[in-house]
Formats: C-alpha cells, structure tokens, sequence
C-alpha cells in the first residue's frame, strides 16, 4: 500500500511513521506536513533515509498542494493525523484551529474522492464527549455517546468527525475513525502536561498545575495509540468509530507526583495557578469495541509507560532542549538544503 500520513512530524503522527515504516517495508509511507511549531523533522530523524519513507512539507488546507500530491502519488490509504491540538491556544485563538481541523479535513476528503482512496482514517479525540463527573467512576465515553465538546479544539474536531461521516454516507467515502484518550511518550511537545513537566522537574524548576489539580485523564501510551489505529487501517469497517483508552485513570497531580517520585525531585517544586476556562473534569474511555472487534489491547500500563516515558526524555534532553531554545526548526534547511 502506499499511505499518506498528514501530521506525520508531530508526536503521535511521528511516532506512528516510526513504528510503521519498519514494520512493514513493503508499504510506502508518504508524511505531509506544515511544521508549524508542534511539527519537528528531528523526530523523523530515524526514518529519512528509509526507502519507503518520504517527507514533504506542506499544509493540509492547502487544496492545489493537496490535489497535485494525490495525482502524483496515486495513495490507497490517508491516515490524518494534522491537526492544531493544544486547548490553552484554541482559546487564545480559535480561527486556525477550524481553518485546520475542519476546513484541512474538508480538503483531504474532497482529494479522496476525486482520487478513489481505499480508506480515509480520521484521528479524533476523546474531547469532543465534553467531560465527566469526578463522582462517577462508573460513567465512561463510548461510541455512541453524544458529542459535547467544551473547547474550540474539541469543538473543531468534533465537526471533524461528524463532517467524516457526512462523506461516508453521503458520498460513500470509505473512512473509520478513531477517538483516543491522553497521550504519552517519546517526542512529545513540552507545552504538553507531561513532557512539561519532566522537562521542569529536570531543571528543579515550578512545575505549574492548574487549579487543584483534580482533572483526571485517562492516559494511553503513544505506541499502544498507533498500534490501535493500524488495526483499525487494515481491519476496521468503514463507518465506524473506534474508542481507545488505556484503562489508566489518573488526576494531574497523581501524574505529577509521580514524575516527581521518578526523577527524585521533591513535591515543593509544585505551583499551583489559576485554571483554565472551561477545562473538563474528567475523560474516561471504554474500548470495549476494539478490543473485542479488532482484538487490541493496550501493552503498557501507566506505570510502565511512564518510566518508559521519562527514560526517553533523560536520554533524548538535546530534542527537546532543541524546541525550547527554538534550534528545531533548522533541521529542516539542513536536511532540505542539498534537496531543492
């Protein structure tokens, strides 16, 4: 198959071509990416030499970019993982979270059917059910619970997704998606909870918590996520939506005590801050229907991932001392520069 992975420089979509790209050599990967601040080429850095890897910059709301790649590269399957994904700047500033999130997909889609791809797979998010009550433990999302989204991100992705499946029933496009919740891992952006505040601790700088720090996140190991959706590529049923959750509930101070604990850092380095407006209580996912229909199951628990997690960081400090101080963002006209 040849694929196209939009996103495919950021966290979860590098981690993806990462792990899919040797794993299945007879397949070509295609990554189309913007590099906006959240897309880093270093993380590719493993793959861009492989013969069946290619990279290409670009954006996915960019409709004459998209449709000239699409005639060239004559693709079986799309795997979008693009996508403006940090609440604090969805509030900041709403409008490229729907330029991208919405009006990109709208484009991705249109190039599928023109082109008459085998398979459009939308990487949403356990956001667009809005949140939980802390009180019931008992109350998880599942496919068909009603989407509710708090934030201009999840609302972004939410008409996403309910503009995935307009295209397949009233276009037929064949297309699944996924739905995830909290990520962790390798190449994380540090804006993000965890790499945030392993980076902090690291340097015994205030690890800033939001509120009480009371909102729980049902955590999944990145690797885990990416082996769920390449199930979902190669044996899902088109039209359906497929949770995936990594049964590991925890509250953001639990998460940041923890991190503390690894690192031999002590509690007092935790500052608490002002919350967000509108920050969701709880996320918690069933993934009972992937489980039981594509037969995934999560590898890692949170103790193990996280310890896995903050290896990766202490061992791995010059890629993210490289965002940090901005230096990301010359691997591309290094790599690129003998290219043109």
């Amino acid at each position: 198959m040849k694929i196209l992975v939009t996103g495919g420089a950021g966290f979860i979509g590098g981690n993806f071509v990462l792990n899919m790209v040797p794993r299945y050599p007879e397949d070509e990967y295609v990554v189309l990416d913007a590099l906006t601040y959240a897309g880093n080429l270093e993380t590719l850095a493993g793959v861009m030499e492989a013969p069946n890897f290619r990279f290409v910059k670009g954006r996915i709301q960019d409709r004459k970019l998209v449709d000239e790649l699409f005639a060239r590269e004559h693709f079986d399957v799309v795997i979008n993982f693009a996508a403006e994904s940090h609440v604090d700047r969805s509030v900041e500033d709403p409008g490229i979270f729907l330029d991208t999130n919405i009006m990109g997909v709208q484009v991705l889609m249109d190039a599928c059917r023109k082109y008459g791809i085998k398979r459009f797979h939308q990487v949403s998010t356990d956001e667009v059910y809005g949140d939980l009550p802390l009180d019931r433990p008992d109350l998880l999302f599942h496919e068909d619970t009603p989407l509710k989204a708090s934030s201009p991100y999840s609302a972004s992705k939410a008409s996403a997704d309910l503009l995935v499946n307009a295209y397949h029933r009233t276009f037929g496009l064949p297309a699944t998606i996924s739905r995830c919740s909290n990520n962790y891992g390798p190449y994380h952006h540090p804006e993000k909870l965890i790499p945030l505040m392993i980076s902090r601790a690291l340097a015994n700088e205030s690890l800033p918590v939001y509120g009480e720090g009371r909102n729980v996140r049902d955590w999944l190991y990145v690797t885990d996520h990416c082996n769920a959706i390449d199930l979902i590529v190669r044996k899902g049923k088109d039209g359906e939506v497929y949770n995936i959750g990594g049964h590991n509930e925890y509250s953001n101070l639990e998460v940041v005590k923890i991190i503390l604990k690894e690192l031999d850092r002590p509690e007092s380095l935790i500052h608490f801050v002002k919350d967000r407006p509108g920050h969701d209580l709880r996320y918690a996912m069933d993934p009972t229907k992937i489980e039981t229909e594509l037969g995934w199951k999560p590898e890692y628990t949170f103790a193990t991932g996280i310890r896995k997690t903050i290896e990766w960081y202490l061992e791995n400090r010059p890629w993210y001392d490289h965002i940090l101080n901005g230096d990301y963002r010359k691997y591309y006209a290094e790599m690129y520069k003998e290219r043109k």
